[in-house]
This record gives structure tokens, sequence and C-alpha cells, in this order.
């Protein structure tokens, strides 16, 4: 457990080092201004290029910017899992450990998105209703990724059906995919946005795995 907990926390290391090595490039390679009102994007040309072959889906962006509610929804479970246990439990260090790490890495993940919002590095390839919007990284994936993992983690620990297990692990998967994908071609962000989204959420999953897994082998 110990041996596994290393590997995941020096995998997630790896990706979040990865992600700032990608938002350096991103404000050094080939930047052209090709954003709304002339701003300047990295990687230009495959961008632009990338942009020009999926053109804008307003249908698909609406879609996914609502199902962006599903991991909402997801964050909201466990804040109620962590307030039950509280109540019953009288004791903060009493909530199970794993929803403690989870609400500090919700916190992070929402600590993240703020900073990039507050600091753009991006701005959307189109206005959204009339107004230019950081896109980096992709609000949407960065969301998904960070959260729906959590769900898959936190059922094989607490469900013991292996078909509930598999059946979630299986939609999961597929809805976090469509997600992606949906956010990639909707046009409504630069490839690179999507790009460093996935590599913030999975670096900071695989601490936050990591962390469990070895707190756990450490109480045992």
């Amino acid at each position: 457990m110990i041996k596994n907990g290393k590997r995941v926390l020096f995998l997630g290391i790896m990706l979040v080092v990865a992600f700032t090595v990608w938002t350096a490039l991103i404000q050094i390679i080939d930047v052209q201004p090709i954003g709304q009102n002339e701003t300047d994007i990295g990687f230009a040309s495959f961008n632009s290029c990338f942009h020009k072959l999926t053109g804008v889906n307003m249908t698909i962006y609406i879609i996914t910017d609502w199902l962006g509610l599903v991991p909402v929804f997801v964050c909201m479970i466990f804040a109620g899992i962590g307030l039950v246990q509280l109540v019953a439990r009288r004791s903060l260090l009493r909530v199970d450990c794993d929803i403690m790490f989870l609400g500090i890495y919700y916190a992070v993940v929402i600590f993240a998105y703020l900073i990039f919002e507050r600091i753009p590095i991006n701005y959307r390839p189109i206005l959204i209703e009339g107004v230019m919007e950081a896109s980096y990284p992709s609000s949407t994936t960065l969301l998904v990724l960070s959260v729906m993992p959590t769900l898959i983690f936190q059922v094989n620990r607490r469900v013991e059906n292996v078909a509930v297990k598999k059946m979630i692990g299986i939609l999961t998967s597929i809805f976090s995919a469509f997600m992606v994908m949906g956010r990639l071609i909707s046009g409504v962000h630069w490839f690179t946005d999507i790009v460093g989204a996935i590599l913030l959420s999975e670096g900071l999953f695989c601490i936050y795995k990591s962390v469990v897994l070895l707190y756990h082998k450490h109480e045992n």
C-alpha cells in the first residue's frame, strides 16, 4: 500500500510539474494575437487550425455547461456524508479521514480555478454573451476530471457490490470522456486549454489519492 501510494504521489507531482511547464510554454511558444480583441494566444498556429477544424457548436457548449452541474452534485453528496458523520460523531476528528482529505482537495481545486480566473492565461476563442472570459485551463474540464475520479475512488472504497462498482466506474468514465470531448469540439476553448485542465486535474487527483492511501496504511 505504501509503495503504491508513493508511486501515485510521484505521478501526481510529475503531472502538476508538467502542467506548470505547459503553462509556461503557452506563454512563449508561437504567441500570436489571434484571440478576441487581438489577445495573445500561445501555440497559435495549432490552436487556430484546430479551432477552424471544429468550428463553434453552441448546442454542445450548452449541454456540457448544464452537465457541469453533475460534479457539483457529487461534491454535495460527499459534503453531506461528511456533515452526517460530523453530527453523529460530534467531532471533526472522527469524520472519516478520506472524507476530510476530500474536502481539502475540493478546496484546492476551487482555489486553483480562482487563481486562473484572476490571472487569465488565455481568453476564449469566442465571446460568451458578449463578454471575454478566461479559458485556461478549461474550468469545466478541470471540474469534471477533478471530481468524477473521486466518485469512482470513493465507491470502490465504500461499496462492496462488484457489479455496482463496475457500473458506476463505466458510467462515470463515459460521462467524463463525453464532457472532455464536448468541451474540445464545442469551440469555446483552445486545444491547449483542455490539455492544461487534464494535466492539472489528474495531477491533483493523484496527490489526493496518494495521501489517502498513505494515511490509511499508516493508521493500520
